[in-house]
């Protein structure tokens, strides 16, 4: 008679992680906002101030999602963390800084003029920062290209180290105010006690259509589709005649111009800016698409706007000094149960 067979004993972390799973990580993610709706409801009766924390989480989250983005297709692409790309959102800002008093714009400026002067700002930012993405790319990583992965990863500290210093001497080592050109802080208008101000306004007109058109250009461009092609297989690319050189040159600028986008949006928005801005949100947005799935475009947006939010609620609820820590607790918990992020890596490993 055959003996019976006895079930192997699984680790008490496996099982765990095989209860969670995606959708027990959703729940885990939305503990925040739940304890503290129910305390709302409990002391105020309503829920505005949670919605308001939420509403300013999604402002932040956006900033963190385009810088996130950069990160996410440079190592699609080429499997390299670009650490230098901080410090190229930072360029952006203070490039938008510049060219708002270079142009004339004021608090004395009328509506049609800063709206077409905003949008000429936003347009050079986004020139400056992805040209000044693809040189990096050009001088300090492509020659590395083919030596050892240690080798670009360091240039990337380096060149993030170049930059910081290059900000340092153009504004300054002290924060510095700007003009508050939108009065970003100024309602806009107030529903159900849930205040949305003229910052969150800019930051989700300006992101939500460069998502799309990021988004619509990849899957439907034949250059987007060179990008998807060279990031599954390069040599593959270079097979079907796809100049790779180009487009990685191409998703740096991308990249770039993003980086360039989101600080704008930040020095609209915070009305502060200095030269190691970069350093901060450069580890916020990477951490965004680690969280969301490196690789992933989705999950990067995905990864910002969890961040915006839960920065938000811990400033607010807990205090500023927690967040840096409760912000990498999720991370840690994400990576233990899901490592390939939340929406699922999308580099030439995972296939």
């Amino acid at each position: 008679m055959e003996a019976a067979r006895i079930p192997a004993a699984r680790s008490p972390l496996a099982v765990l992680r095989n209860a969670l799973g995606q959708y027990g990580l959703i729940l885990a993610l939305l503990v925040l906002p739940v304890a503290y709706g129910i305390d709302d409801l409990r002391t105020d009766g309503d829920l505005s101030r949670l919605a308001n924390n939420l509403v300013d989480g999604l402002s932040n989250g956006a900033i963190w999602a385009l810088v996130a983005i950069g990160y996410t297709l440079v190592y699609g692409i080429i499997e390299l963390i670009n650490f230098a790309h901080g410090e190229v959102f930072m360029i952006g800002s203070f490039a938008s800084a510049s060219l708002f008093a270079t142009i004339g714009l004021g608090a004395v400026t009328g509506t049609a003029g800063l709206v077409f002067g905003l949008v000429a700002v936003l347009l050079l930012a986004m020139v400056v920062s992805g040209t000044l993405n693809v040189m990096i790319e050009r001088v300090a990583y492509r020659p590395l290209r083919g030596s050892p992965k240690l080798a670009p990863l360091i240039t990337a500290v380096g060149m993030s180290f170049i930059l910081q210093n290059v900000g340092l001497l153009w504004r300054g080592g002290s924060p510095e105010g700007i003009v508050d050109l939108i009065e970003s802080q100024n309602a806009l208008f107030t529903v159900a006690g849930v205040v949305v101000t003229n910052g969150d306004l800019l930051a989700v007109v300006v992101t939500i259509p460069l998502v799309l058109l990021m988004t619509a250009f990849i899957t439907r461009s034949r250059l987007g589709k060179a990008m998807r092609a060279t990031a599954q297989d390069p040599d593959a690319a270079r097979l079907m005649g796809i100049n790779v050189d180009t487009t990685i040159s191409l998703t740096f600028l991308i990249g770039g111009m993003l980086a360039g986008a989101a600080g704008l949006i930040y020095a609209l928005y915070q009305t502060t800016i200095w030269y190691f801005q970069g350093f901060t949100a450069g580890l916020i947005a990477f951490t965004a698409a680690v969280m969301g799935g490196i690789g992933n475009v989705r999950g990067a947006v995905l990864g910002g706007f969890i961040i915006g939010f839960i920065q938000q609620i811990s400033d607010n609820r807990i205090g500023g000094e927690w967040t840096p820590a409760i912000v990498f607790a999720y991370l840690v918990l994400i990576m233990t149960f899901k490592p390939s992020g939340l929406l699922g890596e999308e580099t030439r490993e995972a296939g």
